[in-house]
């Protein structure tokens, strides 16, 4: 269905997206290199491009089976977008999806929404970040240009104008929300205080101008 795929992936998000592996690590399941939509690489099909989920079916009782077919069916879909699709016209682009083949007698009904945001890639504070974060740690840091979360991250982006920046202090395997979740504690703590530090050390309000100050900003030790 065209309508629910999102425009071209732009450079600056595919150049990004060149260095993230996808899988291969103890207990990940097996990538599938032909799946998904063609031409993307895992990383872009995960990470930059729409997923359409099917939550759940349901048809007749499960419990109590009969010998006939049910007068009713249901499923709840949901889908991961990313910034450019119109998602304003989602339900718009199933329903005339569903008339073209046929399906009239399928109601659609559009659920909660929550826009997706992007900051550039390629923007100061992002650079400004990564290279705190790397200062830090000394060594590089991953930068994921979209996040597969639902959060209404739109209030601060579009409403407020912010550039938005999300720093996970976990790895993917960690299991988080899970009960046997276990962050990096310690290391959030280093980075988030080196990153505040940084910014507070520097009096200039256009963070164009922060990445030839940063190397000078912290004393060793």
């Amino acid at each position: 269905m065209p309508g629910l795929r999102p425009p071209t992936i732009p450079d600056a998000v595919r150049a990004a997206l060149s260095n993230i592996p996808v899988g291969g690590g103890p207990g990940d399941p097996d990538v599938d290199e032909g799946g998904g939509e063609p031409g993307l690489t895992p990383a872009e099909r995960v990470i930059g491009w729409n997923t359409l989920e099917v939550l759940s079916l349901a048809a007749g009782n499960p419990d109590t089976p009969v010998n006939a077919i049910p007068g009713s069916a249901h499923a709840h879909c949901q889908l991961r977008f990313v910034v450019g699709t119109d998602a304003a016209s989602l339900g718009t682009v199933v329903r005339a999806h569903l008339d073209q083949h046929g399906f009239s007698m399928v109601d659609v009904e559009p659920g909660h929404l929550m826009n997706a945001t992007r900051a550039d890639p390629d923007g100061p504070w992002v650079r400004f970040a990564l290279a705190s974060l790397e200062r830090t740690e000394g060594i590089p840091a991953a930068l994921l240009p979209d996040l597969g979360g639902s959060l209404p991250n739109d209030v601060f982006a579009d409403g407020l104008g912010l550039p938005t920046i999300w720093i996970p202090h976990s790895y993917p395997a960690c299991a988080q929300h899970a009960p046997d979740e276990h962050p990096l504690a310690r290391q959030a703590l280093r980075l988030m205080t080196a990153l505040f530090w940084d910014l507070g050390e520097h009096p200039a309000t256009d963070a164009g101008g922060f990445s030839r100050f940063l190397p000078g900003l912290r004393g060793e030790g």
